[in-house]
């Protein structure tokens, strides 16, 4: 199954360091769940981005995806200055945009 337009974006935002295409994935409401941490609206999830993902300059290689209705998961491989290793980004879709982001262990 292809992967689904938000979510190349998604991926060519963060390795491009592209914090703004980054942040128009999401709606002013979503959410960002880093391992159980949540932050909510494009201030925090930029906050958390400038610290932790492109900030960091995080590097993704997706290695899987898989669709089911609104629901996108991907596993990637995550490099940079910050973690290094497999993740599972847990999306869900509202419409175009990603109301949720989950990220977890693989």
């Amino acid at each position: 199954m292809p992967t689904p337009f938000v979510i190349a974006a998604f991926v060519d935002a963060v390795n491009a360091g592209d914090t703004e295409a980054f942040l128009a994935l999401f709606d002013k409401s979503s959410v960002v769940n880093d391992w159980g941490t949540r932050y909510v609206g494009h201030k925090r999830i930029r906050a958390w981005s400038d610290r932790e993902l492109i900030g960091a300059k995080a590097t993704l290689e997706m290695t899987s995806s898989e669709q089911h209705g609104n629901e996108v998961s991907v596993l990637a491989q995550v490099g940079g200055n910050g973690f290094n290793g497999p993740s599972r980004f847990s999306f869900t879709m509202d419409g175009p945009l990603v109301k949720e982001m989950r990220i977890t262990a693989d």
